[in-house]
C-alpha cells in the first residue's frame, strides 16, 4: 500500500468508528452549540456588544470544542490497547500522525459547518462569507495540526484530559489571536486583501507546525 492509502485506511477506520458510537461530533457539537447560546443570552440583547465580541466569542467556543475534540484523537485506541497494535504495524509513524489529523479535521469541519449557521442565525452577523470560512478553515488546519501531536503526547499520561489544554493552548495562542483579528476583519465585510498581515501570519504557523508535527511525530508517540 501506497503512502496515502495507509492515510486514508486510518481515517476511514476512525470515521467509521465515529458512525458507530458517535462519541466526539455529538459531545463536542452540543458544547458548542450551549457555548453560543449562553454567549446569546449574555449578549444577544445589546447588538452593539456583539459587534465588537463576535469573532472572540467564535472563537472561544471553536477553541474548546477543539481541545474537547482532540482529547479524543487517541484515548479510544489507547483504552482498547489498539495503540500498539498500530504502532508494530509496517508503517511509519508518520502515516499514523496524518491519518488522525485528517479524521480530527473532518470531525472538527462537520461541528464548524453545523455551529456557524446557528451562530448567524442567533446573533444576525454575516458569518457565512467566503472570507470567514476561508479563515475557519485554515485555522483549524493549524488547529488540529499541532493539536494531534499534543493528544498523542498527552495520553500516555495520567491526566490526559488537563494536560492537553495545559500544554497545547499556549501554543496555539498565536493562531487563535490571528483567527479573531482576521474574523473581525471578515465580519465588517473586508475583501481578502484587507485580511493581511493577518492571513500569512495563518498560514504560516500552518504551514510551519505542519511540517514540525510531521517529523517529531515518531518520536512522540514511542514515549
Amino acid at each position: 500500500m501506497s503512502f496515502w492509502s495507509k492515510v486514508i485506511a486510518i481515517t476511514r477506520k476512525d470515521a467509521l468508528s465515529e458512525l458507530r458510537t458517535k462519541e466526539i461530533i455529538s459531545a463536542v457539537l452540543v458544547f458548542a452549540l450551549l457555548v453560543i447560546l449562553i454567549f446569546n443570552f449574555a449578549f444577544g440583547a445589546r447588538p452593539e456588544a456583539v459587534d465588537l465580541v463576535a469573532s472572540g466569542m467564535l472563537w472561544v467556543t471553536f477553541a474548546f470544542a477543539g481541545v474537547l475534540s482532540l482529547n479524543r484523537a487517541f484515548i479510544v485506541e489507547k483504552e482498547d490497547n489498539c495503540l500498539d497494535g498500530l504502532l508494530i504495524c509496517p508503517m511509519s509513524r508518520e502515516v499514523i500522525y496524518v491519518g488522525k489529523v485528517l479524521a480530527s479535521l473532518l470531525f472538527m469541519l462537520i461541528v464548524e459547518a453545523i455551529a456557524l449557521p446557528v451562530f448567524a442565525l442567533l446573533f444576525n452577523l454575516p458569518v457565512l462569507t467566503a472570507q470567514l470560512i476561508g479563515i475557519t478553515v485554515l485555522v483549524t488546519i493549524g488547529f488540529v495540526a499541532v493539536g494531534t501531536l499534543f493528544s498523542a503526547l498527552a495520553v500516555n499520561t495520567k491526566a490526559r484530559e488537563m494536560v492537553l489544554p495545559i500544554l497545547f493552548l499556549p501554543i496555539v495562542i498565536p493562531l487563535i489571536v490571528a483567527a479573531v483579528k482576521a474574523s473581525e476583519l471578515a465580519l465588517a465585510g473586508k475583501s481578502w486583501g484587507e485580511l493581511y498581515p493577518w492571513l500569512p501570519i495563518i498560514i504560516s504557523f500552518d504551514v510551519i507546525f505542519l511540517v514540525v508535527a510531521y517529523l517529531i511525530f515518531a518520536f512522540i508517540v514511542e514515549e
